[in-house]
Order: C-alpha cells, then sequence, then structure tokens
C-alpha cells in the first residue's frame, strides 16, 4: 500500500480586501453609473493561490501582511477559515488592510481594477527569512507581484538556493530583473 504525501506550498504574496459591484457600463471618466448589488470577500493574488492550493488538498502557509484593522481582522478570520497556515501572517500597525477596488460590466464581464496595496507593501525580506523553514520544506513556492518586487526577489531566491520549485504569476505585469527570472521554474 502506498500511503501519498500532501504536497506543502508556501505563498509569498498578497491579500486584498475585494469591494466589487457590477455595472450596466465600464463608466468613462468624470461619468458616475449606477451599479448594482456590492459585493465584499476576500481576495488578492496570494491569498486567492493559498485558498485555491488548500482547497485541492495541500499544506498551505501564507506569508503576508495585513493591517491592524476590520479588514485585517476579517482577512485573518478567513484565512483561518480556508485552512491555510497563519504562523507567517504579519500585522502592521501603520497601514491598513489592501483593498482591491472592482467593477465589472454585467454584459461584457470586462472588468476595472483598482489596487490599494496597503499593508501589503510592507511585507519585506525579514519576513521570507522568517519562513525559512517552511519554505526549505515546501514543495513549491507560489508568488505574484503584489508585493515589493524585492520581497518577491528575496522569497525565489531563497527557495531556489534551497532546491525548492518557484512558480510565479507575473500579475500586475512590471518589469522583472533577469536574474529574479533565473530562480522561476514556472510561470503560473
Amino acid at each position: 500500500m502506498t500511503v501519498s504525501r500532501v504536497p506543502k506550498v508556501v505563498v509569498v504574496g498578497s491579500f486584498m480586501m475585494d469591494l466589487m459591484s457590477k455595472s450596466p457600463g465600464l463608466p468613462i471618466p468624470g461619468q458616475t453609473v449606477t451599479g448594482g448589488p456590492f459585493v465584499m470577500g476576500p481576495g488578492g493574488k496570494g491569498a486567492n493561490q493559498a485558498i485555491a492550493a488548500a482547497k485541492l488538498g495541500a499544506d498551505v502557509d501564507l506569508i503576508v501582511a495585513l493591517g491592524k484593522d476590520y479588514f485585517g481582522d476579517l482577512a485573518y478570520d478567513s484565512l483561518v477559515k480556508g485552512g491555510i497556515n497563519v504562523e507567517f501572517v504579519k500585522r502592521v500597525d501603520s497601514s491598513a488592510t489592501g483593498v482591491a477596488l472592482i467593477i465589472v460590466d454585467e454584459l461584457s464581464a470586462e472588468n476595472m481594477i483598482v489596487i490599494a496595496p496597503g499593508s501589503n507593501d510592507h511585507l519585506n525580506a525579514d519576513d521570507v527569512h522568517a519562513a525559512k523553514e517552511s519554505i526549505e520544506a515546501a514543495d513549491c513556492v507560489l508568488m505574484q507581484l503584489e508585493v515589493p518586487l524585492s520581497t518577491v526577489e528575496c522569497a525565489a531566491r531563497l527557495a531556489h538556493e534551497c532546491g525548492v520549485r518557484v512558480i510565479l504569476d507575473p500579475a500586475p505585469g512590471r518589469p522583472l530583473s533577469d536574474q529574479l527570472l533565473s530562480y522561476v521554474d514556472g510561470c503560473a
């Protein structure tokens, strides 16, 4: 009988509280459009990766920064309920939890998104190094670009040096160094 091992995934990334409304059309500059129902819920590329991996049965650690605010409390609770290890969740006094403002055209499904990174901008190399043992034990490290690029580079380098697969979602798009790309094994 073969006993299968639960994959270990470490996500280094963002949490955004998504604030969304559908609209009969996307507004043009200066225009106000009456939208549909307002929806609020957990999001952010990092948290989404972590929740998806946990739903697929992985043991997931999330390295993330949340504000010490109402949205940060909601975020923390949603991660716990999602089965995410919250040992590496950093709570930041000096900044609000990140927020994504989302408008979706209800006919075409096109969207407009503005993110206010907030606490995500406070995730740093020290936070990555604090999770070194977890990264060393991981099957892969997932990352995206909603946190400082220096943090992404640090996590990619550390995982690469530990022989751990590095997967990068290169969004939101921005120029990436050849050095960072040399650590990446795949893109999501």
